[in-house]
């Protein structure tokens, strides 16, 4: 994840607003391709979030809600700000997951084998010139996805357990049963044959028992002195940076 460049965060916004310019500003900057997955809600559905989610509704006059939280729009909103000024915001994709049969709340009910039946995925694309102008108007268009969100998911769960659309579907042709069904194959027999095999060469060869002893502390040690590697990727991409401004400058 570190490798991937996530935004690592520490839930408090003073702490983290700061390291969400600079990652920002970074990714605007590279011109990359940027998908940017993020949760506004801030954690899981459970009995307890979802209390304190009621809890903050009736302090700030707003509905209660049963099959979702209320959105935390303080870092969504500044995100979607941050990249449009950067120019590198195309379009915010409102995606609503739905599980018909189980739902998996814990690790301990996946290594139980509870795994999802079947998941349902809802996806509305909003183009950036869609999007409100101010901040004020992008947090009540938030809220409003949420309200959506709301009553999408219960339309879902108590009626038909299938989300009602407008439109054609579009599948892509890399989605097709069969594709899907070879790909699943071959990761369950890659990972199955893959993880023993480490195991086996772990304990045959020190030379390999060496290798992810220096990767293990290497790792540990790069986090605790910097923060982690997309730390260092960014102070390197500003060294490199201001070395190449520095030397455009000296060439005018």
């Amino acid at each position: 994840m570190q490798a991937a460049a996530y935004i690592f965060i520490h839930r408090k916004w003073k702490d983290d607003k700061s390291h969400f310019e600079d990652m920002l500003d970074y990714f605007c900057d590279i011109r990359e391709p940027l998908q940017l997955l993020i949760f506004p809600e801030g954690t899981d559905l459970t009995e307890n979030s979802k209390a304190r989610s009621n809890d903050f509704a009736e302090k700030n006059g707003l509905q209660k809600y049963e099959y979702v939280l209320h959105p935390r729009t303080t870092g969504f909103t500044f995100v979607v700000d941050r990249l449009r000024e950067g120019k590198n915001l195309d379009a915010v994709h409102d995606i609503t997951v739905a599980y018909p049969h189980n739902i998996p709340q814990t690790e301990r009910h996946l290594l139980q084998g509870d795994f999802p039946r079947e998941i349902h995925f809802h996806v509305h694309r909003y183009p950036a010139d869609t999007l409100p102008a101010s901040k004020e108007d992008l947090q009540l268009w938030c809220h409003k996805r949420w309200e959506e969100k709301e009553e999408r998911l219960r339309s879902f769960y108590q009626g038909e357990k299938n989300f009602s659309f407008t439109g054609q579907p579009v599948i892509p042709p890399c989605k097709s049963e069969l594709r899907v069904l070879v790909v699943k194959f071959l990761s369950i027999l890659y990972w199955t044959l893959f993880s023993p095999a480490m195991c086996l060469l772990v304990y045959l060869y020190s030379l390999v028992r060496w290798y992810f002893i220096i990767t293990i502390v290497i790792f540990v040690l790069q986090e605790r002195i910097f923060g982690g590697l997309e730390i260092i990727e960014l102070a390197c991409y500003r060294f490199l940076h201001k070395q190449s401004h520095s030397t455009a400058k000296k060439d005018e």
